[in-house]
């Protein structure tokens, strides 16, 4: 879980900055990326850069699109109205990043957003959508029949976020991540918030959930330990975000997930024993319990904070 090191593939197509991109031979089998090198440009200059990434794919536009810095965000939204105002000339984007950016370039929780909803509404043959940052983020709970991928990572991501993903008709995603983060930096949600989401009521299709990065990993365990949504599909991976002995005590007690395939309790607070404990009672899955932290006096560092 790092973010200090920019994505070299997005949705499985290699990506490529607009700057180097000339002469690409096909614009619609790679990720185009927008990023601009001062952190302080002018909106013009990003518009600018998006024009270019139009120009070169051509009337349907890219396929996947990656969205750096687009200048001051640590103090301006993302302009969301680019995107929604060129949706005629979007026509086959289906994979979409907003806030691709490293620690160097902006810290996490410094990235300002708006209300993401418009990208779901304006395209809606769109399959991943991933958002960097939760600072002002708002999503109003829609359906949307082609999202099949979704990802929100933060250093604290809003318990409205949270309950509007609940609350949103996904018939057909099937990876689910959310960055829950702390609460110094707006990350407010508890348990109770994911629970439309554990139910699986509105995610019928999920396959992956993720839910990571929090610094209240054990009381997540415990509410995913007994959710309904335990007993889904075998592909099912769980990320209880680093959680103690708490959170694992919770997981060995609840319905016992010996028919996933996967599950990540990386970058947590466990024993060696209880950790050891976890591989041996879930013999078929794949555990990871690698980087073991040590809880400090004031409470525990989640994986991606400052």
């Amino acid at each position: 879980m790092t973010i200090n090191q920019p994505l070299t593939t997005f949705a499985g197509l290699p990506v490529v900055a607009v700057e180097e991109g000339q002469g690409t031979a096909d614009p619609a089998a790679v990720a185009w990326r927008v990023d601009m090198e001062d952190f302080e440009a002018d909106p013009e200059e990003f518009a600018a850069s998006f024009a270019q990434v139009l120009e070169r794919c051509g009337p349907a536009g890219p396929t996947a699109l990656i969205i750096g810095e687009w200048g001051s965000a640590y103090e301006d939204a993302f302009p969301v109205e680019l995107l929604v105002d060129n949706a005629a000339r979007l026509g086959a984007l289906r994979a979409l990043f907003i806030g691709e950016m490293t620690s160097e370039q902006c810290e996490i929780s410094w990235i300002q957003h708006g209300d993401i909803t418009p990208v779901l509404t304006a395209f809606p043959a769109l399959e991943h959508l991933w958002v960097r940052g939760a600072e002002g983020l708002e999503l109003t709970p829609v359906r949307h029949e082609s999202l099949r991928e979704l990802v929100l990572q933060s250093g604290g991501l809003p318990a409205a976020v949270v309950r509007a993903v609940g609350a949103c008709d996904l018939p057909n995603l099937t990876h689910l991540e959310l960055w829950l983060g702390v609460e110094q930096y707006g990350g407010d949600a508890r348990a109770d918030d994911l629970a439309p989401i554990l139910a699986g009521r509105s995610l019928p299709a999920l396959t992956h959930l993720g839910l990571r990065n929090s610094v209240i990993a054990d009381e997540v365990a415990a509410a995913v330990a007994a959710a309904p949504v335990v007993a889904g599909p075998p592909g099912l991976a769980r990320w209880g975000g680093g959680p103690g002995a708490a959170g694992a005590g919770s997981l060995l007690a609840g319905h016992p997930p010996t028919h996933l395939k996967s599950l990540d309790l990386s970058h947590h607070f466990m024993s060696p024993e209880l950790a050891r404990r976890l591989v041996e009672e879930l013999p078929g899955v794949a555990v990871d319990v690698s980087d073991e932290q040590e809880e400090e006096e004031w409470g525990r560092y989640t994986a991606v904070s400052e």
